[in-house]
C-alpha cells in the first residue's frame, strides 16, 4: 500500500473476496449490492473526468446510449450474454463519447456541465418522441444468460448479476487506480490546477480532458447495461438529468481522491435510500439530502479524505513540477 491506495493485486483480492461474499447475502441486499456496483461505475468515470477540473452533469446520455443499445441488439439478435451485453454498453457509450469528446472538451468549468446537461435532455425528448423505440413507455427484453447458462432460479439470476457487475465495476476500479498513478493522470491534474501551464509544457490539455471524457462514456455505457439487466426494461428516463444528478450525488460523495471511496458512497447512499423509503416514506428525500450535507460539511474532500487525509498537501508539487516534459510525454 502506497500513500493509502492499496496495490493492484490487494484490489483483486478484494474484488474476488466481494464477489464471494455474495454467496452469503440475502436475495434483496444482492439486488441493493447490484445497483450499488453499477452506480459506482458510472460515479468512477465522473471521478476520473473530475479530475481535470470538470464535471458532467449529463452522464445519463451515455447511460442511456448503453442501454438502449444492449435492448436493441439483444432484441434483434438474441444476444443474452451478461458479458456481451455489458460490452456493448460499453462500446456504444464509448463511440459516442468519441464523437462528443472533442467538441466538448473546448469548454471548461460551468459551461462543461451545462453543455452536457443540455446534450442528455436532447436525447431525452427524442426517445419520448421515437414510437419506435417504446416513446416514454419504452420496451423489455428478456433476461440475461452467462456463457450460455440460462438462470431460471431467481437467486441464482441475481446473484450472476451481482458478480458480472461487482468484478466489472472492481476491475474498472484497478484500471482507474493505475491510471491515477500514470502520467495522464498527473496532467489530468496539472489540467485541473492550470490548464495554461499544462500547455506550455507541450501537452494538449484538451486531448487530456477528451480522453478522460471518453473514459467516463465508455463506464457510463457498461453500467446503462447493468441498469437494464437488472430491470430488463428501457425508457427514457435512464437520459432524464435526475438520473444523471443521482450519478453525481455519489461523485460528490466519493471525492477525487480514491476509487475505493466511489464504490463506499454508492454502496451507502443505496443503504441509506432503502432504509429512508422503507421506514419514513414520505420523506426519504430529505434524508438524502441531510445525508449529502453532512457529508460536505464535515467531510469536504469527500469520502475518501478519511483514509487519503495527505492527498491535498502532496498534489500540488507533483502537477505543479514539469513531469511530462521532463519524461518526453506527448498527448
Amino acid at each position: 500500500m502506497k500513500h493509502g491506495r492499496p496495490h493492484p493485486l490487494v484490489m483483486i483480492l478484494l474484488v474476488a473476496a466481494a464477489t464471494l461474499f455474495g454467496r452469503a447475502l440475502p436475495t434483496w441486499t444482492l439486488s441493493l449490492a447490484t445497483v450499488a456496483a453499477s452506480n459506482a461505475l458510472i460515479a468512477l468515470g465522473i471521478v476520473v473526468l473530475a479530475r481535470t477540473g470538470n464535471v458532467s452533469f449529463g452522464q445519463g446520455l451515455f447511460f442511456a446510449a448503453g442501454g438502449y443499445g444492449v435492448a436493441l441488439v439483444a432484441n434483434a439478435w438474441g444476444i443474452t450474454d451478461a458479458v456481451a451485453q455489458m460490452i456493448i454498453g460499453a462500446v456504444c457509450g464509448g463511440l459516442l463519447g468519441l464523437v462528443i469528446g472533442p467538441l466538448i472538451a473546448r469548454y471548461s468549468g460551468i459551461f462543461f456541465g451545462m453543455l452536457t446537461l443540455a446534450l442528455s435532455m436532447v436525447l431525452y425528448g427524442a426517445l419520448v418522441k421515437s414510437t419506435a423505440l417504446g416513446g416514454s413507455d419504452g420496451f423489455n427484453v428478456g433476461r440475461p444468460s452467462l456463457f450460455g447458462t440460462v438462470f431460471t432460479d431467481p437467486r441464482e439470476a441475481d446473484f450472476m448479476l451481482y458478480a458480472v457487475s461487482v468484478v466489472t465495476t472492481g476491475l474498472a476500479g484497478i484500471a482507474a487506480t493505475i491510471l491515477f498513478r500514470s502520467e495522464l493522470g498527473l496532467a489530468s491534474l496539472a489540467v485541473r490546477e492550470n490548464n495554461l501551464r499544462v500547455e506550455y509544457l507541450g501537452i494538449s490539455a484538451n486531448r487530456v480532458v477528451t480522453i478522460n471524457f471518453v473514459i467516463a462514456a465508455i463506464f457510463a455505457g457498461a453500467s446503462g447495461a447493468f441498469a437494464l439487466m437488472a430491470q430488463r426494461h428501457i425508457d427514457p428516463q435512464f437520459a432524464y438529468w435526475t438520473t444523471s444528478g443521482e450519478f453525481v450525488f455519489v461523485a460528490v460523495l466519493a471525492g477525487y481522491q480514491s476509487v475505493a471511496a466511489v464504490f463506499v458512497a454508492s454502496l451507502a447512499l443505496e443503504l441509506v435510500r432503502s432504509f429512508s423509503n422503507l421506514y419514513l416514506p414520505n420523506t426519504w428525500q430529505l434524508v438524502l439530502g441531510v445525508f449529502l450535507l453532512g457529508v460536505i460539511l464535515f467531510l469536504p474532500r469527500g469520502i475518501g479524505s478519511l483514509w487519503i487525509r495527505d492527498q491535498g498537501k502532496r498534489v500540488k508539487p507533483a502537477v505543479t513540477r514539469p513531469v511530462a516534459a521532463e519524461k518526453g510525454v506527448a498527448l
